[in-house]
């Protein structure tokens, strides 16, 4: 929006700074500033800032930025060559560099690394170093640089890149100026009805004193934002072989049930059979604040003080109600494509009225806010002999947490009893999930709804960075050795990571039907939800369900049941708490030459940084006591008051050389050369001392972590090689090569073992009497309906089914019942490695005087550490995920005070996730558009549109029917206006 004003560092203040390679947290201009006022100019802007650079730079002006219908910088940084970015919310969250996804990409602003914060799947406890995007609107941003080759002078941590985000200067442009702008946002998701929501920003710049010699600055962005994503997910079990027999594999020959399956796969076929299916719409309302305050002074001709504090605040509440089955895997029928990895084509399982069934009517509701805080300052002194020495420090924190009295993560279940069959069908895009319920019983109508379990997870994360700064130079004249740049950082970084829960087993039902309210309850279609994607016509689908107000049923069950202690607070204390520190001194010294090759210009630089990092890693986790088993598939820990708190220390030192060389062989025409060390330090789960087991376990066992903070990070020797033809002055080509060689791995070494004494109350005496007296093939339900009938003093009863036989309640592990057996994994440095590689291509193009212009760029990204789909989830596999080829395509129009904009970014499908099994992100390509025109000079109204043919979006496991998510897409358009003073 603040385009104009934005741009306040002067194009040749900026291309120095990309050519010294070092992200400052002031830039000097060379001369009078230069006010970028369209596309044509930000691009030639961001052409001369790469093409200045010793090593491989890309960049994006503020202009450029304000322009493009982007709702924060991940949206914008899409375009640049080589990156793409992941979405939360539909919104951009996240960058993945050359196939390196977002925890191996450092992020600075100003030059200072900078703390971060998110929840994950706020559900445990939060572990990932990605920096999320969406807490900065792109308002208040001067420039963006991406530093794709290793330096020694540039802080450590992403093999993938360094992203530089760059915030205006007052005294890079004497004078008043600035800008103010407002926009209204419709978007077309939003499962409520039509909205418009608002967006406000500004920046003011000024200077006083003699000879401009003090200033001040100050931004400011307020954004709210309604909208909706609708989602179809489907959970699955291990792949297994064709061969195995475990619960949840298909029926083997001899089994009656066999019978059910058409096109069975072989016996060294891999399959994976659902665990559950639902279909989720959430309602999203989010609310970003971002401002920045810098004062300035040139206390004297060489030298300048700069103080800056910068704050933003992102808010995002998701207001989930979804309807779901899950399965049992007793009487179940199917059919199945063809191996060696085989999908299902539909997956049914049929049940008895005494079973009591049931359909799941869930809702959820999370509030969750990250708030960033920066405060630094920074004295820049230049002598008139050629010596710099600069002083940087800053204080930065990160945090994110529950922002209502719920948690970061929530379920709340409903459910009617009574399902008789239900049905997964794959032949669509999205999966068709159907059910048909037993005679008598109305799953529409609201009085057979019973409440059921609910769970309240809170997690909490906060990360402060306190950094200092020493950086040098000196200058010489008439020298091949043009510069000598020194240095020493030292940054310490301190994170808390903490989770607790709140959780209800009562899946079976906690109230009759009679005592829930039929009011709480309304009616909600499904078809509409899901347009566009091929499956939501069939109608099979299920058509409607029931949702609730989320806060009228906690109040509801907690006053009735009190299932958060009756005071309406279920924010739970945090039973897992997790302590790190690290401590990082690094020094570092580059040479920076120039000299003639074959009379054309070349240059030359070599650097080395030394870094030594000690850490201290303390975890505090709940000590369990007892197991017991809840329903037929649920089976969960039960915690005593005690915790246990352990220490543990780790540290690691790296010499990391960077060197850059870069020549003219023909006018225009620029050729380079890099070579590089580059780390990222593990994530923060794998650093956490202590041991932790989940607290849900199925038959068979549990799993369970323990963490390791000696781990040393990925380390990555780096070649980069371009090619780059500057034939016009905002047009070029390029060609670049890059390849990663990457080890220190980190692996999971996976042991059986026993913990705290639990045992499991489904492998013991009472579960083998229980099938003495039923037979082999008895269903879970009567197993347990035997073991509640026959063992009163070892169970809890919840209710009991006079007509039915069925019981509801907890069976309790005994001593006398087997252990469980949980499986610790914990994190080690493999010996694997991994090699990675791929081609730049781009073109930026102005058709000569006529306004018009395009980019185009295309990335190929391979690697030798692909995932095998064929074999089993009990085989170990080694991938690299993110892995994807990239493109993007600009055609722009800029001439007269009228801009305008289409873009299409396109990314292809990858491996998104590793482990017992893989998951992919589909290809995906979005089309956006803008256009703005001036009408009067300073006055300007704008309209831009994103993802304006509304792509969807869709992932699998192994098999491409194996569907874990499908959510249809929506435009999101937004128009405006602007003034620049």
């Amino acid at each position: 929006m603040a385009a104009l004003a934005l741009a306040l560092v002067g194009q040749s203040a900026l291309a120095q700074d990309a050519a010294s390679a070092e992200p400052q947290a002031a830039a000097e201009p060379e001369g009078e500033g230069i006010v970028v006022t369209g596309i044509r100019a930000s691009l030639t802007q961001a052409l001369n800032i790469k093409r200045s650079a010793q090593g491989v730079v890309d960049a994006i002006s503020a202009e450029d930025i304000g322009k493009f219908p982007d709702t924060n910088l991940a949206e914008s940084l899409q375009r640049i060559t080589g990156v793409s970015i992941d979405r939360s919310n539909g919104e951009g969250s996240t960058v993945t560099v050359r196939g390196f996804g977002p925890e191996f990409n450092l992020v600075l602003l100003n030059g200072r690394q900078m703390p971060t914060s998110s929840l994950g799947d706020g559900a445990s406890a939060p572990s990932t170093r990605s920096f999320d995007f969406a807490n900065l609107a792109s308002e208040g941003i001067s420039g963006v640089e991406v530093y794709k080759s290793g330096r020694a002078i540039l802080p450590t941590g992403g093999i993938g890149s360094t992203i530089n985000i760059k915030t205006p200067r007052p005294l890079d442009k004497p004078g008043v100026s600035g800008s103010l702008a407002a926009r209204g946002v419709y978007d077309t998701s939003y499962n409520q009805g039509t909205e418009i929501t608002p967006e406000v920003s500004g920046i003011v710049s000024a200077t006083f004193g003699e000879d401009d010699m003090f200033g001040v600055l100050v931004t400011g962005t307020w954004q709210k934002r309604k909208a909706s994503v609708n989602q179809a997910n489907v959970g699955w079990r291990d792949g297994y072989l064709g061969s195995e027999n475990n619960w949840g594999s298909l029926p083997q020959a001899g089994d009656p049930r066999a019978a059910n399956i058409t096109n069975r796969p072989g016996p060294t076929d891999v399959y994976q059979v659902q665990q559950n299916a639902s279909y989720d719409l959430n309602d999203i309302d989010r609310e970003r604040l971002n401002g920045q305050l810098v004062l300035q002074a040139r206390l004297a001709d060489n030298l300048t003080a700069t103080f800056d504090y910068t704050y933003s605040s992102n808010t995002v509440q998701v207001r989930n109600s979804n309807v779901g089955v899950w399965f049992n895997f007793n009487d179940v029928s199917s059919a199945w494509t063809d191996g060696p990895v085989a999908g299902p084509i539909f997956y049914s399982e049929r049940f008895g009225a005494a079973e009591g069934k049931d359909l799941s009517y869930s809702g959820a509701l999370t509030e969750n806010r990250s708030e960033n805080n920066s405060i630094g300052g920074n004295l820049k002194w230049e002598s008139d002999f050629g010596l710099r020495l600069e002083l940087d420090a800053h204080h930065s924190t990160a945090q994110s947490g529950a922002n209502n009295p719920y948690g970061t993560s929530t379920s709340v279940g409903t459910a009617v009893f009574g399902v008789a069959q239900q049905t997964v069908n794959y032949e669509n895009d999205l999966p068709v999930i159907s059910y048909t319920m037993h005679p008598g019983i109305d799953a529409l109508n609201a009085g057979n709804i019973q409440a059921t379990g609910n769970s309240f997870r809170n997690a909490f994360f906060r990360d402060e960075i306190n950094e200092g700064q020493l950086r040098g130079g000196w200058d010489f004249d008439d020298s091949v050795l043009e510069s000598l740049d020194f240095g020493v950082v030292y940054t310490e970084n301190k994170v808390r990571s903490a989770y607790g829960f709140i959780q209800n087993d009562t899946w079976g039902g906690s109230t009759t039907k009679a005592q829930m309210p039929d009011d709480l309850f309304t009616l909600e279609t499904l078809p509409d939800k899901f347009e566009g994607l091929s499956g939501a016509s069939d109608p099979a689908m299920i058509q409607s369900f029931y949702k609730f107000n989320f806060e009228n049923m906690v109040k509801f069950l907690d006053d009735l049941n009190g299932i958060c202690g009756g005071d309406n607070n279920c924010l739970s204390p945090f039973n897992t708490d997790r302590r790190i520190r690290e401590r990082t001194v690094a020094p570092y010294l580059q040479a920076n030459t120039k000299f003639d090759l074959f009379q054309n210009p070349a240059h030359f630089r070599a650097g080395l940084r030394y870094e030594k990092t000690n850490i201290t890693s303390s975890a505090l986790v709940p000590i369990p006591t007892g197991t017991q088993w809840v329903s037929a598939n649920e089976f969960n820990l039960v915690y005593g008051p005690n915790s246990d708190f352990t220490t543990f220390t780790g540290s690691y030192e790296n010499w990391l050389p960077a060197i850059d060389f870069d020549f003219e062989p023909v006018e225009n025409v620029k050729v380079r050369a890099s070579y590089s060390h580059t780390i990222t330090r593990p994530d923060y789960a794998s650093m956490q001392g202590g041991r932790t087991v989940d607290q849900l376990f199925r038959i068979g066992g549990g799993f369970g972590s323990q963490g390791n903070p000696g781990l040393n990070p990925y380390k990555s020797k780096n070649i980069d090689v371009s090619a780059e033809w500057y034939y016009d002055k905002a047009s070029y080509l390029s060609v670049g090569f890059f390849d990663k060689r990457v080890r220190n791995f980190i692996a999971q070494d996976r042991i059986d073992s026993e913990a705290f004494g639990l045992t499991n109350p489904a492998d013991g005496p009472r579960y083998r009497a229980a099938i003495g007296a039923l037979g082999a093939n008895a269903s879970t339900t009567a197993i347990r309906n035997y073991i509640f009938a026959n063992n009163p003093g070892s169970v809890v009863v919840d209710s009991f089914d006079p007509v039915t036989g069925n019981y509801t309640g907890k069976i309790l592990g005994l001593p006398e019942d087997n252990a469980v057996n949980f499986q610790i994994t914990t994190p080690i440095n493999s010996d694997q490695a991994a090699h990675l590689y791929g081609f730049e291509f781009a073109v930026q193009h102005s058709f000569w005087d006529t306004g018009f212009g395009t980019m185009l760029n295309y990335t190929v990204v391979k690697g030798d550490a692909r995932y095998d789909n064929t074999q089993p989830s009990s085989v170990p596999q080694f991938a690299l995920t993110g892995l994807s080829d990239s493109a993007n395509a600009v055609l722009f129009y800029d001439k007269n005070g009228l801009q305008a904009r289409v873009a299409y970014n396109w990314r292809d499908k990858f491996l998104g996730g590793t482990g017992p099994n893989p998951f992919y992100i589909e290809a995906y390509g979005q089309v956006d558009a803008s256009a703005s025109w001036e009408f009067k000079k300073g006055y300007t109204v704008f309209v831009e549109g994103i993802n304006v043919t509304g792509a969807s979006r869709r992932g699998h496991l192994r098999s491409t029917n194996n569907v874990f998510f499908a959510s249809p897409g929506y435009a999101r358009y937004q128009i405006g206006a602007r003034v620049n003073f």
